[in-house]
């Protein structure tokens, strides 16, 4: 079986765990390959909704084995938080249900407050971090400093060198933020337990999944955020520490090219982001009080991680071809079409405007959004369509948005979502 991966195509919060729980189903293996305790995927099944952050949103599904690529950056205290809850719902989390990679690096408290101290320091140039310690724990990866996780599986050394990595951040600490140091003592106690509670999860996950695609099984690969969002690819410098676009998926497993099936885009049927950065067609008012929600449903617009607001907008085509391109999606799965049920028009983004000159692509990248969007309006509908599961009963306006979308992008629609539960989905 290919190994299929799922991404998403805007700033993230697409809902892509809904659609990885529908599609782990049919999986083996839910894999997450990027990114750290800074994402955030709900998943409501009948009256129950889980809020995940480290462990793949599959693992709801009783008989898949989730995975924690080397790709990401590991909170232990907060993966043994989400082990927990997990439990007390009922869903079993063991070393054999899942499985850490030896190669993925660990986050300490050390590496929040470090987190805290620089996004202070930046004043009104802040980027908008969770204040989770996933971009220090990142740098000190690419500087060959990080702890990874294999390193838990010797407790003496790893007291040691942990001890060492917050006395090292303390001097930063001190001498550059003038922020207050941690106890190092502490913090190597306080890890050492939990080192020892997860050597038995770990694995090495490149050979784990090989094996399993060579023996025909199949493989979700699962990615946190969202394309705009990606180190190299995104609206840089208002972006992530990692890659979760698809070709980050191959490097964050440890698998190769020749592995990957499908490659599923999730895009919301509107546009949100959280943090700052550039937002071409955000709106506000009651139009977007009307598409964030007020926060009472789980499903609201507000950041699952943070609890902060998103900012909402209309779709964006443009951006959303970009997307399409840079990860090789075959197929769109477009999520919260319901929101729009009740508006009397929709706007559609479908190029930038500068001066005399229109742009259906963008020019340099998404790093260069300093445009006007050009609209198209489409007729909205009135009907609530979140107990509709065929195409064919879905309002002709609704029907016709979703064809629009398709015919700009030139990808198929194969999933529409009309809310949050597990059934509430249109396979065509």
């Amino acid at each position: 079986m290919p190994l299929n991966i799922i991404i998403g195509t805007q700033w993230g919060d697409e809902g892509k765990g809904r659609v990885v729980d529908l599609l782990a189903g049919q999986a083996d293996y839910v894999a997450r390959y990027n990114g750290g305790d800074n994402a955030g995927h709900t998943v409501q099944v009948g009256k129950q909704t889980f809020k995940l952050h480290l462990i793949p949103s599959g693992v709801i599904q009783p008989h898949t084995v989730g995975v924690i690529g080397n790709g990401l950056v590991v909170n232990p205290a907060v993966l043994l938080q989400e082990v927990e809850m997990l439990r007390a719902l009922d869903i079993e989390i063991g070393p054999k249900r899942l499985k850490i990679s030896h190669a993925a690096h660990i986050i300490t408290p050390a590496h929040l407050a470090l987190d805290a101290a620089r996004e202070q320091a930046r004043g009104i140039g802040k980027i908008g971090t969770t204040l989770r310690g996933i971009g220090p724990a990142y740098n000190h990866k690419t500087e060959r400093s990080g702890l990874r996780v294999e390193a838990m599986r010797d407790l003496e050394n790893f007291a040691e060198s942990l001890k060492a990595h917050v006395e090292t951040i303390n001097k930063q600490l001190t001498t550059l933020y003038n922020a207050e140091p941690l106890d190092a003592q502490a913090v190597t106690e306080e890890y050492v337990n939990y080192a020892h509670q997860l050597k038995p999860y770990i694995s090495n996950v490149s050979i784990l999944l090989s094996q399993a695609l060579q023996h025909g099984e199949n493989v979700l690969a699962e990615g946190a955020q969202g394309t705009l969002l990606d180190l190299d690819h995104g609206t840089y410098p208002y972006v992530t520490s990692s890659n979760p676009t698809a070709p980050g998926a191959l490097v964050g497993l440890g698998l190769g090219v020749g592995h990957i099936g499908h490659v599923i885009g999730v895009t919301k049927s509107f546009q949100t982001r959280v943090g700052e950065g550039p937002f071409p067609t955000e709106v506000d008012g009651s139009t977007a009080g009307r598409l964030r929600g007020t926060g009472v449903n789980p499903w609201d617009e507000f950041g699952t991680t943070t609890g902060r607001p998103r900012r909402v907008g209309w779709l964006d085509i443009v951006l959303l071809r970009y997307a399409l391109r840079v990860n090789g999606v075959t197929e769109l799965t477009i999520t919260k079409l319901d929101v729009l049920s009740g508006l009397d028009a929709l706007k559609i983004c479908v190029g930038y405007r500068a001066g005399d000159q229109v742009y259906a692509d963008l020019p340099l990248g998404p790093t260069d959004l300093d445009y006007e969007p050009v609209y198209e309006e489409l007729n909205g509908w009135r009907e609530d369509i979140m107990s509709v599961r065929a195409w064919d009963d879905l309002p002709a306006a609704a029907q016709a948005y979703v064809e629009h979308i398709e015919a700009l992008c030139g990808v198929p629609a194969k999933m529409i979502s009309v809310g949050p539960e597990r059934e509430q989905i249109i396979q065509r």
